[in-house]
């Protein structure tokens, strides 16, 4: 969004709109100044607070915007950008974002008024203000999940879901033929729809389908929430699984919560499953199978994605960890 922009919505000079926007009052009536500063906030219009050198694309500044940090994952995600990006003479700027748009587009548009160099989505959701860019060229980097609008210039870092979870599903049906559950978060998440599409596509292709009162969700809580009511929700069936596949960590946590408080006859014997494998999972959850995360990696692949030319998917490597649990 430009000053000109402004201008012409308010049908008054560039000159007029930076002395409203600079306080110069006694260049304008206040009725223009009303009309002046309706078009900033109808349009968004930021102004920014750098010099030329900005102007020019010489902004050492980059945003990553995180949806929610108080998940390990994504807290190991930032450090290792932090590093890399510093490394490369950068500056890094945090934010979290809640997973809220209009706090995801705020934060947008004062990364824009400052011409950062570059933006980092860590769990993008769909939000008016990223709509506007994809008409804009610019170095956005989606992390983990891909972005929720369609845009000509965007770059991907994460893992490849689908083969993920494939690897999930042989492992649990081998382990717990048609025994078997999941708990999920809210699939408008991209790679949790990844991730539980992979899963039951898998299942099915292997002549194991899970049937709907083995699927749990619980939409609107946190992971945590989600984990302990969906095991909840399982182990009151009549014939609860034998392992349970969580489509993050911190689900995995809430599950093993509700087995260790209500069901603890029974801790040792239900397998879960997680994706992430952050490195508390050493110190807090050594039970933990599931999908290992190479968190340390995420650094340079930002930044190569970020400086190439060409918009690009990075893909990195998974493991997958089989935990010693006797059952």
């Amino acid at each position: 969004m430009s000053i000109a922009e402004v201008a012409a919505r308010a049908h008054v000079s560039i000159a007029t709109v930076s002395r409203v926007l600079n306080g110069v009052s006694s260049k304008f009536s206040p009725a223009t100044q009303e009309t002046v500063m309706q078009a900033v906030a109808e349009l968004g219009y930021r102004p920014t607070v750098a010099g030329r050198s900005l102007r020019s694309g010489q902004s050492r500044l980059v945003a990553v915007l995180a949806s929610n940090l108080g998940n390990p994952s994504m807290a190991a995600i930032a450090a290792a950008a932090e590093v890399a990006l510093r490394k490369a003479g950068y500056v890094m700027v945090l934010c979290d974002t809640h997973d809220q748009p209009e706090l995801q587009d705020e934060y947008l548009l004062e990364m824009g008024s400052h011409y950062a160099r570059g933006l980092v989505l860590l769990g993008a959701v769909d939000s008016p203000q990223l709509g506007r860019l994809a008409q804009r060229s610019g170095h956005m980097v989606f992390v983990n999940r891909r972005s929720p609008v369609p845009l000509s210039d965007a770059r991907y870092v994460g893992i490849d879901n689908l083969a993920a979870v494939k690897t999930v599903a042989d492992w649990m049906i081998e382990q717990c033929r048609g025994r078997f559950g999941l708990i999920h978060g809210d699939v408008r998440s991209s790679a949790t729809r990844e991730r539980v599409d992979g899963f039951l596509d898998s299942c099915r292709a292997m002549g194991l389908p899970l049937s709907q009162p083995y699927i749990r969700s619980s939409f609107g809580l946190s992971h945590l929430d989600t984990g302990f009511s969906g095991m909840q929700a399982l182990m009151a069936l009549k014939q609860p699984p034998r392992a349970v596949f969580c489509t993050s960590d911190l689900i995995a946590y809430g599950a093993h919560r509700l087995l260790r408080e209500h069901y603890p006859e029974q801790l040792d014997q239900v397998a879960l499953v997680g994706f992430d494998h952050s490195p508390l999972n050493s110190w807090i959850a050594p039970w933990l199978n599931g999908v290992r995360v190479p968190y340390g990696e995420y650094g340079d692949a930002i930044l190569r994605a970020m400086q190439s030319e060409q918009p690009q998917d990075i893909l990195l490597p998974y493991q997958w960890v089989n935990a010693t649990v006797q059952r």
